[in-house]
């Protein structure tokens, strides 16, 4: 299963973080990271193999929502930081759609992504 992780600069902490206590099935066979191109760096730094892609603002969000359109990506966690305004928010109001239009469970803060990787245990 490939899942997509993103975070806005204010959250890459805290995604690592998440990805640190997930560890354990984040770190299975069957998971794939991919990641925009920042947030893959730290996640990679901390040891967890990503497939990187651009930058969010330089079209990673774009490739990342290529990739759910193609079918390939079946789910996205993505730290957005409401707090924060984002030079790129067309990029992501679009993967924010195209998740919805194909039916993708996209996360945008830490307990609806907990939610979701909690449903992945109990996948055969």
């Amino acid at each position: 299963m490939e899942i997509a992780i993103i975070a806005h600069d204010g959250k890459k902490v805290d995604m690592v973080q998440f990805l640190n206590k997930n560890i354990e099935l984040l770190r299975q066979e069957k998971i794939k990271l991919i990641a925009t191109g920042t947030t893959g760096g730290k996640a990679e730094k901390a040891g967890f193999k990503v497939k990187k892609m651009l930058s969010g603002p330089m079209g990673g969000d774009a490739q990342i929502a290529a990739r759910v359109a193609e079918g390939k990506t079946k789910m996205v966690l993505f730290f957005k930081d409401p707090l924060a305004s984002h030079a790129h928010e067309v990029d992501i109001n679009m993967l924010l759609r195209v998740c919805d239009v194909h039916n993708v469970p996209i996360a945008t803060n830490e307990a609806s992504a907990q939610l979701l990787l909690s449903a992945i245990t109990l996948l055969p």
